[in-house]
């Protein structure tokens, strides 16, 4: 039975939300004040499918992508770029009004660049027994078979070709399929989880597909399968070998966008430590005038940025070490030889890093966030230390979706 909804504003994650008898009700794809016929979601009883739009908003436009709605990748196509740009910028306000955070917010700033230079897709077997290879619908486990993805950065033309050819071949497995592929400056780079053990006839055969769509490596689980070429990306000035399944940002101007702001933010400081640094964005480009201690828990991430830090030439001193900050933050006594630190946690925050950290005499600290709320609680762990905040500025590299970075600088 149809339910008529009017939406009062669009919420955090990107859907619509209507109140109806005390209860908020979340309806995907839709903007403030539209009039829609929903129906029931049995699987998420606060949630509410989109059937028909009465009355629309102004500000609504045609989404670009044929998949749109069907595809769980993207939450907002069909928003005017300025709207949405203003509601992006205020979830760090109002996420940090919640923490009780009083600082001046700035205008969002656009890092989408060439589109996206990584992905994972998905390959499963469908009821039918036939394969499909794509992105997770919205809100489910169900796989939307994709031709093209127009939010692609173009250098990742022939990822789901590959993809496909390699889900081929690793069908008789019959286990659900995570293909990971990144653009690297020299070719795709492809990493396939989900296999378990494989018999070498299947190995030899994911190996002929490496080279038949020229790879520049393609590995199982992080063990190597096949490399034409060390797939490398550049930072700065120097040329970083990436390790399999590595972290990367996901735009290359997103990286550029927060690196630039990191810097200007520890302008002027002489040792500067990065921490949860991964294969270096910052350490490589803060060491152009800046001394440089970087350390990170992932070792194929050290080792990579020790062996850049090796072949790179013309920059001040990098120490780069691993160390699971987590169990092990560095402690005051540690930091005191520090005049700006830098962090760039997981999702989760670094919240016993923080404490240790607002312990400190350090003059500057710059932090790096993909979750605005562990920012907030990180934010305040620091200001109750009695740092102030002084500098917040989103960064939107991943468009049409409710995810946000933001770069801030706490002063003593």
């Amino acid at each position: 039975m149809a339910e008529r909804l009017t939406i009062d504003h669009v919420g955090q994650r990107g859907d619509g939300v209507s109140f109806a008898d005390g209860a908020s009700l979340f309806v995907p794809y839709t903007l403030a004040h539209e009039v829609v016929d929903t129906e029931r979601d049995d699987e998420h009883p606060e949630r509410r499918r989109l059937l028909q739009i009465d009355t629309g908003s102004p500000e609504r436009i045609d989404p670009f992508c044929t998949y749109f709605t069907r595809c769980g990748g993207c939450a907002i196509q069909h928003w005017q770029p300025d709207p949405y740009q203003t509601w992006k910028r205020q979830i760090v306000i109002d996420t940090l009004a919640q923490a009780k955070i009083t600082c001046p917010v700035d205008p969002i700033v656009d890092a989408h660049g060439a589109g996206r230079r990584r992905v994972t897709l998905h390959a499963r077997r469908g009821s039918d027994g036939g394969l499909r290879v794509g992105f997770a619908a919205s809100a489910s486990h169900a796989i939307i078979a994709i031709d093209a993805c127009p939010i692609l950065d173009p250098a990742l033309d022939g990822a789901l070709d590959a993809a496909r050819a390699l889900a081929e071949v690793l069908k008789p497995v019959s286990k659900p399929l995570d293909i990971q592929v990144t653009a690297a400056s020299n070719g795709l780079d492809i990493d396939v989880r989900g296999t378990g053990p494989l018999p070498t006839a299947i190995i030899t055969a994911l190996s002929r597909i490496a080279e038949a769509h020229k790879l520049a490596r393609l590995t199982r689980h992080g063990e190597l399968v096949l490399m034409r070429v060390p797939p490398v990306v550049t930072m700065g000035s120097a040329q970083v070998t990436l390790p399999p399944g590595s972290f990367l940002q996901a735009t290359a101007a997103g990286e550029e966008t927060l690196a630039a702001l990191v810097l200007q933010l520890c302008k002027g400081a002489k040792n500067i430590a990065d921490l949860f640094c991964g294969i270096g964005p910052f350490a490589l480009r803060l060491a152009t005038k800046s001394k440089v201690t970087a350390l990170d828990s992932d070792s194929g991430a050290i080792t990579s940025l020790q062996q850049a830090i090796k072949d790179t030439k013309g920059l001040k001193p990098i120490k780069a070490e691993m160390r699971d900050l987590f169990r092990r933050p560095l402690v005051p006594q540690e930091l005191r030889d520090f005049d700006a630190v830098v962090f760039d946690p997981p999702r989760q925050g670094a919240q016993a890093q923080v404490e240790r950290l607002a312990a400190s005499k350090i003059p500057v600290v710059v932090a790096v966030s993909c979750n605005v709320q562990t920012f907030a609680r990180d934010a305040k762990i620091l200001i109750d230390g009695g740092y102030k905040l002084d500098s917040v500025t989103p960064v939107d590299q991943f468009r049409h979706t409710p995810h946000i970075e933001l770069v801030a600088r706490f002063k003593r």
